[in-house]
Order: C-alpha cells, then sequence, then structure tokens
C-alpha cells in the first residue's frame, strides 16, 4: 500500500467526521457562510504557518490570505488560529496532504456560493497536474507513516474542532 493509499484509508474516519460537521454549514447563507469560513481560519493558518518553517516539502500555495480576504469583505475578522506542532518531517508531510486535499473539496463547494459572496478561498483549486504531483511527491517521500498518519488526523481534528466552537 503507497503512503497517499494509507493515508486516504486510515484518515477516512476522520475525513468523514469534518464532513458531517461542515455539512451544517449553509453556504448560500451570508451568516453561515461567515461562521464555515471562521471555522477553518481556527485550523488552515496554524497549519500553513507550521508548514512555512519546514524544508524539504514541496512548494504550496498558500491560502491563509484568501482566507483572510474573504473574511474581511464578510465584515469578519480572523480569529486566533489554534496550536498544531509538527516536529517531524513525517508529521509535515500529513499535515499537508489534509489541507491541499480539502483544495478538492472547496473547488466543489465554491460552486454553491452565490456570486454576491466571496469565494477566493474555495475556489483556489489546484493548477493542472498539482495534486498529481504532490501525490506522488507524498508517496516518494522516505518518511514514517505512522507519524505522517497521526499528523494529518490532528489536522482534521484541529478543522473538527474548528466549526465546534465557532458560534
Amino acid at each position: 500500500m503507497s503512503l497517499v493509499q494509507r493515508l486516504r484509508a486510515d484518515t477516512a474516519a476522520d475525513h468523514d467526521r469534518v464532513d458531517a460537521r461542515y455539512a451544517g454549514f449553509e453556504l448560500s447563507d451570508r451568516r453561515d457562510y461567515a461562521r464555515f469560513l471562521i471555522a477553518h481560519a481556527r485550523a488552515l493558518p496554524a497549519v500553513e504557518g507550521a508548514l512555512a518553517t519546514r524544508a524539504g516539502l514541496p512548494p504550496f500555495r498558500e491560502r491563509t490570505s484568501l482566507l483572510a480576504a474573504d473574511l474581511a469583505d464578510l465584515g469578519e475578522p480572523m480569529p486566533e488560529p489554534f496550536d498544531i506542532g509538527l516536529a517531524t518531517d513525517a508529521e509535515a508531510w500529513g499535515a499537508l496532504y489534509v489541507i491541499e486535499g480539502s483544495r478538492l473539496g472547496g473547488a466543489m463547494l465554491a460552486r454553491r456560493v452565490p456570486a454576491a459572496l466571496p469565494s477566493r478561498y474555495l475556489a483556489a483549486k489546484h493548477l493542472a497536474g498539482e495534486w498529481r504531483a504532490l501525490i506522488q511527491a507524498i508517496d516518494m517521500a522516505p518518511i514514517d507513516p505512522v507519524e505522517a498518519v497521526d499528523a494529518a488526523r490532528r489536522v482534521f481534528d484541529l478543522y473538527r474542532r474548528g466549526a465546534d466552537v465557532t458560534p
């Protein structure tokens, strides 16, 4: 089993829990959409910030600034993000898998956001070949799969917690 296959299989229940929690947000409603973005803003900046300090990862396009711009357009400040520690290369790769995988879902969700609302963050999909290159890089990375899966689960948990604490 490749590392990407293991990440997908071993975090499927975590992913399902996050999807179920976020399904309660109505993206066509301005206030609920803002709550959805605030929940994301409790997780994504923490992960992107931790990844920015790690050498050896493939380049990735940050989305924190897009998220902040969308929230500003909605009259909402960025919330204080949660904290996540990524102590090893394997943990960083596992976290990167989750946040870059979320682009796939974001592109689909962006279609549910009315044109009158900002959607830079959700619409920031992968460029041609970008996701494929990333999963190939993950599969080739000489890292501990247990650590990568653990970090991926922690990132999913950040997103779940973000939704749980957003009023």
